[in-house]
């Protein structure tokens, strides 16, 4: 009993440890910039000021429905490049399979940066500057994605996929009314860890990008450090509360998928 107790005080207090720059960035937000420089932690009298001047100042909702779109478009692709490229690894025969699974799981161990200037090379070639396709494309195909979705296809019992060919199922229709539905959980962690990935970047949308029109809240945020000479804190918190929010909800509403989906295919590789 005493060891349980131990072992939930020492993870209430990691997690609150975790959550305090959250937790902060919020109570600043509240506060004036008097304040945050005196280092209060706690804003004498809450105001949510900050918010209006941050929304204000720079296009912060434009911003924020640009992640949304970019991420969204990130994320589907994903979920389709991914799951269609698992399954020719996992139900289509053919000579030299898994060399070239090995080959394409091999490109984690290039880093991203090393793939930049091609990938901007390209977009720039295709006229694809400001546009969402030249913030999504490149990241449509993840050898993460198609590694963790193999994993949990091969888990999926063959004999399903050799009774569904006697029938006379297609290719086609077996991915599509047995496989997506049988990897929802590992689909879900997929499309989370998409979405909160690309929602994060910003050396490449700060690359692709020269006009509002596109741009995401990252670059937005630093415009709005960018244009102040001393910088109001309470207001660059408060645009960080409101770009935190959606990410930390689709973190607090998907955890349990992603816990799912990355142990679905543990059991067989």
């Amino acid at each position: 009993m005493i060891k349980k107790i131990i072992i939930y005080i020492l993870l209430t207090l990691s997690a609150f440890l975790l959550f305090a720059p959250i937790l902060y960035a919020i109570s600043a937000s509240m506060m004036t910039p008097q304040e945050i420089f005196s280092g209060a932690l706690i804003p004498s009298s809450p105001s949510l000021e900050a918010y209006s001047q941050a929304v204000n100042r720079v296009p912060i909702l434009q911003f924020l429905f640009n992640s949304f779109v970019v991420s969204f478009i990130v994320m589907l692709g994903q979920l389709v490049v991914c799951s269609l490229a698992a399954y020719a690894f996992v139900f289509i025969p053919f000579k030299g399979r898994n060399f070239l699974f090995f080959v394409f799981l091999s490109t984690m161990l290039i880093p991203w940066e090393a793939t930049v200037i091609p990938n901007y090379l390209t977009i720039l070639n295709l006229g694809w500057m400001n546009t969402y396709q030249g913030l999504t494309l490149p990241f449509f195909a993840l050898a993460f994605g198609v590694f963790l979705l193999r994993q949990h296809f091969l888990t999926i019992p063959r004999d399903i996929f050799e009774s569904a060919q006697m029938d006379g199922c297609s290719r086609f229709r077996f991915y599509w009314s047995f496989v997506l539905p049988l990897s929802k959980s590992t689909l879900s962690a997929l499309g989370i860890y998409g979405f909160l990935t690309t929602w994060n970047m910003y050396l490449w949308p700060l690359l692709v990008t020269s006009n509002n029109d596109v741009r995401t809240v990252q670059i937005g945020l630093k415009m709005m450090i960018a244009q102040e000479s001393s910088t109001n804190w309470n207001m660059v918190m408060a645009a960080v509360v409101l770009i935190l929010l959606p990410t930390l909800l689709l973190l607090i509403f998907g955890l349990k998928y992603i816990r799912k989906g990355l142990l679905a295919g543990a059991l067989k590789g």
